[in-house]
């Protein structure tokens, strides 16, 4: 069974999950979901998992390459102490991956499409990026120089990818110990927060221990409520845009600064770093959260339903892509991979069509959760 097939399997699940979410926010009063944001998120899950059909050799191949021709031994598929020291070591791995997509522009321009979203659900963990293919590759060849094999690698990912699923939530409150050891709701709560006391905090998979290693935890406080989204928001639904615009960001910087230096320094500085003269003829607003207004597109009811109905038939494309994808000719794979991203884009653009976009004060994260039940 390839990687996608499980994917497929899983979207059930996903799904399934999102409306107990829904079911549960709406008897607590507190919905957090809009139509529009979710099937966006949703949305640029499926691009991902499209394009992944045809990046995986990228990822998979090189490791695969490094594997066979320069580690100096392999170790047995069938131990079951590989498959766990394999998962602990691509979860550390994964934390210095996820790091460095906060502190490295070219990287974070990748990793921003998971943090649009300026809501906080099950559908957020969908919401994926599509270029992450580019340089995520390089973080986990320690795993293949040592020996780790790629059965074992790519199976450790997803699970990795998987667990990561559920911390997405706002119903799920502080969860005690396993907060103190795990990657919890709670947490991760904290690392989608632009609030100064949570920026760039918090990146482990699974574990959270190597945030209090290294010196990046720090713990949601019902004091200062977790505000989501980017420092510089998207404000768009159109789900190519949203892959490429932090690109285009730091493209236009590179043309327009004078230094070569700078040219090539705007891609690895950190985030919202730019070269002075780029700065002085281009100026941005400082970020200043009690001014933040929240991205809220209106939908109609009928327009609500009938974006639903579109997109349950995109997914339906997907899913039957995802499935048989790996017996298609390459050509067929490419038109129809094409196809989907393009009927993805065309949602979104009726979509824009059909909302009232409506600026609103950005909201609080939603009441003290240590004090009411949990999912």
């Amino acid at each position: 069974m390839t990687d996608a097939q499980i994917i497929v399997l899983a979207t059930p699940v996903f799904l399934l999950l999102i409306a107990v979410e829904l079911a549960i926010g709406w008897r607590r009063g507190r919905l957090g979901y809009s139509v529009a944001d979710a099937v966006n998120s949703i949305g640029l899950g499926v691009m991902s998992q499209v394009v992944n059909v045809f990046s995986k050799v990228v990822g998979l191949g090189l490791y695969a390459l490094v594997h066979d021709g320069l580690a100096p031994w392999h170790l047995p598929q069938d131990a079951p102490w590989v498959w766990i020291a394999g998962l602990l070591l691509y979860d550390f791995l994964y934390y210095w991956h996820h790091r460095l997509g906060h502190e490295v522009a070219v990287l974070w321009a990748a990793h921003a499409v998971h943090h649009q979203s300026e809501d906080y659900n099950l559908s957020t963990a969908l919401r994926q990026t599509s270029t992450g293919w580019l340089f995520g590759w390089v973080f986990y060849l320690p795993m293949a120089l040592l020996g780790f094999p790629p059965l074992v690698f790519a199976v450790v990912a997803l699970v990795d990818l998987l667990y990561q699923y559920w911390v997405h939530t706002e119903q799920v409150g502080k969860l005690g110990a396993f907060d103190r050891w795990f990657c919890s709701p709670s947490n991760h709560r904290a690392h989608h927060a632009v609030n100064d006391r949570y920026l760039d905090r918090n990146y482990g998979g699974i574990l959270i221990v190597w945030d209090r290693l290294f010196g990046t935890f720090v713990e949601e406080d019902d004091a200062d409520r977790c505000i989501y989204g980017t420092r510089t928001p998207l404000r768009s639904l159109d789900p190519v845009w949203a892959n490429l615009h932090v690109y285009a960001d730091l493209a236009f910087d590179a043309w327009h600064t004078r230094r070569w230096s700078d040219k090539l320094r705007v891609w690895w500085k950190p985030p919202g770093w730019r070269p002075d003269d780029v700065a002085a003829r281009f100026p941005k607003p400082a970020f200043d959260l009690a001014a933040r207004t929240k991205y809220m597109p209106g939908v109609s009811p009928r327009a609500a339903w009938g974006t639903l109905v579109l997109f349950a038939g995109v997914l339906a494309a997907t899913s039957a892509f995802l499935w048989w994808s790996h017996l298609l000719a390459g050509p067929v794979r490419v038109a129809a991979g094409v196809a989907i991203i393009a009927a993805l884009w065309g949602l979104g653009a009726a979509t824009r069509r059909a909302t009232a976009a409506m600026a609103s004060p950005a909201r609080p994260a939603s009441p003290t959760l240590s004090a009411g039940p949990s999912a």
